[in-house]
């Protein structure tokens, strides 16, 4: 399959040092909504007082809303647009990791519609399914982790716990950020754990877009080179934050991550991830699809739909010398083992084996379109039966 579209008109400022660019560029309006998350990374590391500088320089004004956890709320979403709305701000400015991003995206995109309510613009079983009616604001990204690509998506990942639904709110070109700042300097502090749960992200979007039936050439460009990238040195980076040649290359990846799912998609593993999330949601992302990983693409190599992509992959991984679409389980595995991650239990985050059917019938429900991208259709019994072999 060698058709696509591809529009992706996100002005990316890549490299060490970057940031301190932020006050050169042009900006979209003159006070903005500053989204940080709810930790102190944010305060501790600088990178906060670095934004508002380069703001100030910029001659914007801003007001800070810091209420965006691992799993981004439906509620901190609407809190934050009611604090932009109420501020008159112009645009947003999202500086932080994946959740960050998500929320600022939609926060932009929801500061300026006449509902309050989120939900009426979310594509779910209880969600409203309208188009916003008013311009969306633009919005600034600087991510400080690789994790989600969303700097160059227009995907927002958000969470509504009265609804046990985790699903992407968005899809509007007018939710491509303005700029990505993409500096790996700001991701040194990125704690061992957390990189490697975010590059195993970022390595799952290029992994799944190449075996979906979406895939084409230019996809298959974009996600070998995010496939070698970590394949080759997010094991460093787990190893030596301080690895700035490895930061930067596991930066590189996950951006071209985000492209990943611009021209192609993610397939139903992230679709399984959020309803696991969905009901747990202390579960970060990148680790639970670390738990399915294993069972999820031994299920898809037993059908043997893509037994040379398998090898492709496990060929992008490092393994020179594979044969076999099982060599890319063993190049998975091996790179798990590398970055310590090898040993996460779904029981440990509250998960039960018996909830399986339950979490492959929310994962279908709230995003089936992730399961329509798959290599071929599946039931409801091989999804759940993918947690239970997956599950410890």
């Amino acid at each position: 399959m060698n058709e696509y579209q591809f529009f992706s008109p996100v002005d990316v400022v890549f490299g060490c040092g970057s940031l301190s660019k932020l006050h050169t560029l042009k900006m979209p309006g003159k006070k903005a909504l500053l989204v940080i998350s709810n930790g102190k990374s944010a305060r501790m590391n600088g990178s906060l007082d670095r934004t508002i500088d380069e703001l100030k320089q910029a001659d914007v004004s801003y007001v800070l809303y810091n209420g965006i956890g691992a799993n981004p709320l439906k509620s901190a979403v609407e809190e934050g647009a009611r604090i932009g709305r109420e501020n008159g701000v112009d645009f947003v400015v999202a500086l932080g990791g994946g959740s960050v991003m998500d929320a600022a995206k939609n926060m932009a995109m929801f500061i300026p519609q006449p509902s309050d309510n989120l939900w009426d613009y979310a594509n779910s079983p209880s969600g409203g399914k309208m188009t916003p009616p008013n311009e969306m604001l633009p919005w600034i990204a600087i991510t400080t982790s690789a994790g989600t690509g969303s700097e160059v998506d227009t995907i927002g990942v958000i969470s509504n716990p009265d609804t046990n639904e985790k699903i992407g709110i968005g899809g509007m070109a007018g939710m491509f950020a303005k700029y990505a700042i993409v500096d790996p300097e700001l991701m040194k502090t990125v704690p061992p754990k957390f990189t490697a749960y975010q590059g195993f992200d970022a390595l799952f979007h290029s992994l799944e877009g190449y075996i979906s039936n979406k895939h084409n050439i230019m996809g298959d460009m974009i996600q070998r080179a995010a496939i070698e990238n970590i394949g080759h040195y997010l094991a460093r980076a787990v190893k030596d934050g301080n690895d700035i040649e490895a930061r930067e290359h596991v930066a590189y990846a996950n951006t071209m991550s985000g492209y990943s799912m611009v021209v192609t998609s993610c397939i139903s593993e992230h679709s399984m991830e959020h309803a696991m999330s969905a009901y747990h949601p202390e579960l970060p992302h990148g680790a639970g699809l670390i738990m399915l990983s294993k069972e999820y693409f031994t299920f898809w190599i037993n059908k043997h739909v893509c037994d040379e992509r398998f090898i492709d992959m496990a060929h992008f991984l490092g393994m020179k010398d594979a044969s076999k679409p099982e060599d890319f389980i063993t190049a998975l595995l091996e790179l798990q083992k590398a970055c310590g991650v090898d040993d996460l239990k779904m029981s440990d985050y509250g998960i039960k084996k018996e909830e399986a059917m339950t979490l492959a019938r929310n994962a279908r429900a709230t995003m089936m379109r992730l399961f329509v991208r798959d290599p071929q259709e599946t039931t409801d019994e091989e999804i759940a039966g993918i947690y239970e072999r997956a599950y410890r």
